[in-house]
């Protein structure tokens, strides 16, 4: 037993959903322990860490110029190593609530088609932020644990895992993924689209806080049963002046289209590079949507428009990932067998 296994003894093992959008953390026997956004308010002047996670979220667009606030993680892989192990070192200190003998052993969940390069650079980070063994397992597989299929069983299903940074779609059989391919579109591109769209069409400019909840209250991928209407406030482009708009849910859906469009094309992709045996056990399953981005209204009609198959949405789709991977802690043996290497 080496001196990183030994520390471990005196610390509850921890799962990680370290996501572009939010990050959550499963202790074994605790349950979801952290639930936050992945961001961090940093001090230009000095260098320091002014808030991490939501109230880092609470600082966007409202600090002064000194004080930026930042996403670590872009397209669910580390865009700046250093924050992101100083934000899990944070959430990892959060989730167990004291600081001495911390050394747990950890599990995060990883986009399929992440790097080498961008691999080592979330293994590195949890062990700087004092994990004592680290595991990479691919996100599609843990989703589909928690959202509860049946993945050791002989038979295939399809779990589509849409994120904020990256959306990961996968065949699954006998506990080991058949096919899997990620798609950098997801929850932020979603965002960035609707900013872009008021941009072009009315020169109104809004932050990204505005374009998510625009997102979460009107925005759909398939037409609605009753419209909605949302009134928002940005900044006239021209005038420079602040500007108040109405906005509904069918302009908002025809922001969304590119994006939309890209997740059901990686769907397609899927299914035409799955084995036929596995196919019509999809046929008969359906697909599974996981990911806060399957909370987009109307997306499993859109999807099953499409596809022509039976959609259904994981009952917890947040927290697919998390509890899925938290399940692995228990069964150390499966977890290093499916583990990236």
């Amino acid at each position: 037993m080496n001196v990183r296994s030994i520390f471990s003894l005196f610390s509850s093992d921890l799962a990680i959903d370290l996501g572009t959008a939010n990050t959550l953390v499963y202790a074994n026997g605790k349950g979801i322990v952290v639930n936050e956004p992945s961001i961090v308010a940093i001090n230009k002047t000095n260098g320091e860490v002014e808030a991490i996670g939501q109230q880092a979220k609470d600082m966007l667009g409202r600090t002064p110029g000194n004080i930026v606030a930042i996403r670590p993680m872009k397209d669910g892989v580390i865009a700046d190593f250093k924050v992101t192990e100083r934000m899990l070192n944070y959430f990892i200190l959060k989730a167990h609530g004291r600081k001495v003998l911390v050394h747990p052993r950890i599990a995060i969940g990883v986009p399929s088609q992440i790097t080498q390069v961008e691999k080592r650079a979330v293994i590195d980070s949890a062990y700087q932020a004092k994990a004592s063994e680290v595991y990479l397992v691919e996100q599609a597989l843990v989703a589909a644990i928690g959202a509860g299929l049946p993945i050791t069983e002989p038979s295939g299903n399809m779990v589509v895992d849409i994120g904020g940074g990256t959306t990961d779609v996968a065949v699954i059989s006998f506990s080991g993924i058949v096919y899997s391919s990620s798609v950098r579109v997801a929850g932020n591109e979603m965002d960035d689209a609707i900013i872009q769209h008021l941009k072009r069409k009315y020169n109104l400019l809004i932050g990204e806080r505005t374009a998510e909840a625009i997102k979460i209250q009107i925005g759909s991928a398939f037409p609605l049963d009753e419209p909605l209407t949302m009134a928002i406030k940005g900044r006239n482009l021209i005038e420079g002046v602040p500007k108040t708009l109405t906005l509904d849910d069918r302009e908002i859906r025809e922001a969304l289209a590119e994006c939309v469009a890209a997740i059901i094309n990686e769907i397609r992709v899927a299914l035409e590079q799955t084995p036929p045996e596995l196919s019509a056990d999809i046929s008969d399953r359906g697909i599974i949507l996981t990911g806060g981005g399957a909370m987009l209204r109307k997306l499993d009609q859109r999807i099953r428009q499409e596809t022509g198959l039976p959609v259904s949405i994981a009952e917890d789709p947040l927290a697919s990932v998390v509890l899925g991977t938290g399940k692995m802690l228990t069964d150390f043996k499966t977890l290093r067998r499916v583990a990236i290497e």
